[in-house]
């Protein structure tokens, strides 16, 4: 008998979900509208790159005092700059932008959609594959990182975490523990916010090999794999940086701890006998050295990257980014969101496990191990959610072929119907959410009620690129809209929210809460030649509430200074000042 494939399926599942999103999207791929400030910085850091500045050189020569630091991977402005490079000579650099960061998260999407079947097929079957694929392009969490303009690591965070979950429920052999090293080197390389994946995923393979005897030989691979090619990115993407300490990327430090848990774990996972305990102890060791190891060399990345911010920063940058809070600050609606879909996978993983017996009981085994432990996650950092989302897909999918099965055993038509509804319903809970409160991605501000906007709001912020009528200057602006400054115009700035960068953050908001005199003083001390501003977001709602009598506040409600000098930009609701020195 022919076996079935299932790319064919993969492929027009995800041909139709394209289609829809392009469409959906076709104003905010016009204007470039970036669903996250980040997607516009990546976009700035690729440009750059692509103008001449080097591989190794990550930070943003556009802000501060031309050496605003940051901590990202220049693995992730491959594909763009690859499509880019293409692109550009054709179609030229404004429809190549638009072009590359449309297709590229559509790619990262098929890849999700394509991991996430194989996923399922390896656990359960081809006809649940199949649900997997309707079900993926329903999940609003994987849909918010992987749609157009979404060209930021989170995606590709999400599909390397999937294909080491793949290669770990797959034949435990050398090729598998080699790819699943492969891809969590990957996933730590391009950002340290997937440590606790890998540790799960690795944690998880290394508990099956202690349980059975079979599957050391993929996790002892695999841990070696994973510290020799995390260190290998690591020279290649760092460079002359490689021995610079850091807790918010690969750092010797990190490096040291992977190969201490690779030694420590090579006695419990070689195929002599020994007792059970004796390997759990061995492995708990080996952990416990890694940690240790950290603490030697870097004892302050113990305490996490965002242990030093001062009270200022912290109240009014960090703790109004969404997505590194937990679910219960977030909007009600995209707590439900993100946490619906993962409680349906779980519960038929549940029942999945209950039905299996033998090697299929142990793949669900550790399928829900890893499902569980995101979805733990996804409750202290909301956006661990898309991974929680992706990895629920097999439970989710097997919940939506059982209940499938039995809607269309009922012979009553008008109750097969709603049976079948019924069914689709239970399986994307997330999407229900969507349609009954709507879709809210952000965290809103908290403290006093807005204050009425006294002039015309931004729209989504992708009218910041008509500052490009301005000459190129140095504009003082709100931290959320500097990225798209940079992506869209050749101005330069302040500072964006990237948190090594904690002065530049710090100046730029207390400037904007700051009383008139105080404001004059540090504008003119960064050398702006303008004051920008867009009504509307929630970072300027947030200066007026805070400080209704500071600089903003009364810049926005149309106060004047006789070292500013309104300038109109024509047909745009971005503020303009020009400073008179």
């Amino acid at each position: 008998m022919t076996r079935e494939r299932l790319w064919p399926v993969v492929l027009a599942g995800w041909a139709l979900a394209a289609a829809v999103l392009v469409l959906v999207s076709a104003r905010a791929i016009a204007h470039l509208w970036f669903p996250d400030p980040d997607d516009a910085m990546r976009l700035a850091q690729v440009r750059d790159w692509l103008g001449g500045q080097s591989w190794w050189d990550v930070s943003q020569r556009r802000l501060w005092d031309g050496h605003f630091a940051m901590h990202w991977s220049r693995l992730v402005d491959l594909p763009l700059a690859l499509m880019m490079v293409l692109l550009d000579p054709v179609f030229g650099q404004a429809l190549s932008t638009r072009i590359t960061a449309t297709t590229v998260p559509l790619l990262t999407l098929l890849a999700v959609m394509a991991l996430g079947a194989e996923l399922t097929r390896r656990l359960s079957g081809m006809e649940q594959a199949k649900s997997a694929v309707l079900l993926a392009p329903l999940s609003v969490p994987l849909l918010y990182q992987l749609r157009p303009l979404r060209i930021d690591h989170h995606g590709w965070q999400i599909a390397f975490a999937l294909l080491a979950v793949v290669a770990l429920v797959g034949r435990p052999d050398r090729r598998s523990g080699a790819v699943m090293g492969l891809a969590l080197a990957v996933l730590l390389t391009i950002s340290l916010e997937g440590l606790p994946v890998t540790a799960a995923i690795l944690g998880v393979a290394m508990l099956a090999g202690a349980l059975v005897p079979a599957r050391r030989e993929q996790a002892l691979v695999a841990i070696w794999t994973l510290a020799g090619l995390t260190l290998l990115l690591h020279v290649a993407t760092r460079g002359p940086a490689m021995f610079s300490p850091a807790c918010d990327a690969i750092a010797p430090a990190w490096i040291a701890a992977l190969a201490i848990a690779a030694i420590g774990s090579t006695v419990p996972m070689l195929p002599y006998r020994m007792p059970l305990i004796v390997r759990l102890v061995m492995l708990a060791a080996a952990g416990g050295a890694a940690l240790a190891t950290l603490a030697a060399i870097s004892p302050q990345c113990l305490r996490g990257p965002f242990a030093g911010l001062d009270p200022f920063v912290r109240r009014f940058w960090y703790e109004n980014v969404a997505e590194g809070l937990p679910v219960w600050k977030q909007v009600p609606s995209w707590a439900a969101m993100t946490v619906g879909f993962p409680i349906t996978g779980l519960i038929g993983g549940v029942l999945a496990w209950r039905a299996s017996t033998g090697e299929a009981r142990i793949r669900w085994t550790m399928l829900l191990a890893l499902a569980a432990s995101t979805f733990a996650l996804s409750l202290l950092v909301i956006r661990t959610g898309a991974t929680a989302n992706a990895l629920a897909l097999p439970g989710g999918a097997w919940a939506l072929h059982a209940m499938l099965t039995r809607a269309r055993a009922v012979r009553m038509l008008p109750k097969r119907i709603a049976a079948t509804a019924g069914a689709l319903l239970a399986a994307t809970p997330g999407l229900a959410a969507a349609a009954l409160f709507g879709f809210a991605p952000a965290a809103t501000v908290r403290g006093a009620p807005s204050a009425a906007l006294t002039r015309p709001p931004c729209d989504g912020l992708h009218e910041i690129a008509d500052l490009a009528a301005l000459p190129t200057a140095r504009l003082f602006a709100p931290v959320d809209i500097t990225p798209q400054i940079l992506a869209t115009t050749t101005h330069s700035a302040i500072a964006g929210g990237y948190h090594r960068n904690l002065a530049a953050i710090e100046r730029a908001m207390a400037t904007f809460m700051a009383d008139p005199a105080t404001a004059h003083r540090w504008v003119l001390e960064s050398g702006a030649s303008y004051v920008v501003g867009c009504p509307g977001p929630n970072e300027t709602e947030m200066y007026k509430q805070f400080a209704p009598n500071g600089f903003w506040a009364r810049l926005e409600r149309g106060d004047t200074f006789p070292w500013l000098r309104p300038v109109v930009i024509r047909n745009s609701p971005v503020l303009v000042w020009k400073v008179v020195r």
